[in-house]
């Protein structure tokens, strides 16, 4: 690829960004009447379902203060961050300083899990806020808040466990996964150098438990001492979250100039790829059984838009690392089933759910689960690497 190849693909993925997802969330999400961010929209931002998903406090913060940080110091991005700073901090925390799962529009308590995902949006929101305004008070609530996560996440029988221990001892890969990421956003602002640790650690983990070299695949699931299950949840693929983590750490190995765990990280890529692509009829599975045996969870055959979204992160990083062009075909086959299935036109925001055959199976644009933070992260990123790569910069190490 030459450099104008590099400004097409920044420019493609910053007009979509800049000129669909952002304005989206920007006109429908902030809610100035009661504080927070909204999450419940129809196809055109009409609010459907008013309860508001804590996840998506956090990582509505997080949009907002990042793209006022790296996209234009824009006062209307800041505004909102503050509105969803200052949500959170008076109605997301429970008593016993666990923050709730989802709240009412004016700030009641309504669900509060046994999980602790909450909370790391919330820092991830808060870190990168005390960038956009260097509030030390923002800091102290990202690294009281951490403090709280690490204390869950090293602490058993905090919460009630899904399955019981004295019976099986299970391990899973999503809360690793997040912790990483939490600390690699922690130590932007601050030089703790536990956060170093904790990624070690987490990185320590995800090898000797999850990857699984023989099988070629990273599991979501296996036991106490990393063997794997003989169950559905012991052979359970999930190739968005392995693509996810993949880049999670590849940004590890770019700051710590590994080239070992570089290659580790594309190896993880490569098989998630070769596991979630359907074949038949284009784009990656939600789910996959190692073993092609069924999968439980029915939404297995869905195609997600998140999972692209993390796809085409991996490939670029390896893209931009290797300059192999089996990275960027692969992103372009990627790129190109996101680009025809998701978009909404007419309409603004893009699909997050699809049928197998790349129908949608709604019209929402917005819920729980579904808001501005893969998309948008995910678009940011690769507007930010395609520019790099532009501008001749190389990633060499």
């Amino acid at each position: 690829m030459k450099k104008s190849d590099f400004e097409k693909q920044m420019n493609d993925f910053k007009e979509v960004l800049l000129g669909d997802f952002v304005p989206f969330w920007t006109k429908f999400s902030v809610d100035k009447e009661y504080g927070g961010f909204l999450c419940g929209f129809m196809r055109d931002g009409e609010l459907f379902h008013e309860d508001k998903s804590v996840w998506q406090q956090g990582r509505s913060l997080w949009m907002f203060s990042k793209l006022y940080n790296e996209f234009g110091k824009k006062q209307e991005w800041l505004d909102a961050a503050k509105c969803g700073y200052d949500f959170i901090n008076k109605y997301c925390f429970a008593e016993n300083g666990h923050m709730y799962f989802t709240v009412t529009r004016d700030g009641q308590p309504l669900v509060e899990r046994r999980y602790y995902f909450s909370e790391a949006f919330a820092v991830m929101g808060y870190a990168e806020y005390y960038k956009a305004t260097g509030l030390q008070e923002v800091k102290e609530r990202a690294i009281a808040l951490y403090e709280k996560m690490l204390y869950y996440y090293t602490t058993p029988g905090v919460f009630p466990p899904k399955v019981n221990p004295a019976t099986r001892k299970n391990r899973g890969h999503s809360i690793v996964m997040i912790m990483m990421n939490v600390s690699q956003c922690m130590r932007e602002i601050d030089d703790n150098p536990r956060y170093d640790q904790m990624i070690t650690s987490c990185l320590d983990t995800i090898f000797n438990y999850f990857v699984k070299p023989e099988e070629k695949a990273l599991f979501e699931t296996v036991g106490q001492n990393g063997e794997r299950l003989n169950s559905p949840d012991g052979r359970f693929i999930n190739p968005g979250h392995s693509m996810e983590t993949a880049w999670f750490m590849m940004k590890e190995a770019i700051h710590r100039k590994d080239k070992k765990l570089m290659e580790k990280c594309m190896e993880i890529l490569r098989w998630s790829l070769d596991l979630g692509w359907d074949e038949e009829m284009g784009g990656l599975f939600y789910f996959i059984d190692i073993e092609n045996k069924p999968v439980l969870s029915l939404e297995w055959d869905m195609k997600l838009f998140w999972v692209h979204c993390e796809a085409m992160i991996a490939l670029a990083y390896s893209y931009w690392y290797t300059g192999d062009e089996w990275y960027i075909k692969w992103f372009e086959k990627i790129k190109d089933y996101a680009f025809k299935h998701y978009p909404d036109p007419g309409h603004p925001e893009w699909f997050g759910h699809l049928h197998r055959d790349g129908t949608p199976i709604n019209y929402i644009k917005g819920s729980a689960w579904k808001g501005p933070f893969h998309n948008v992260r995910a678009f940011m990123v690769l507007t930010q690497i395609f520019e790099a790569m532009a501008n001749g910069e190389k990633l060499e190490f």
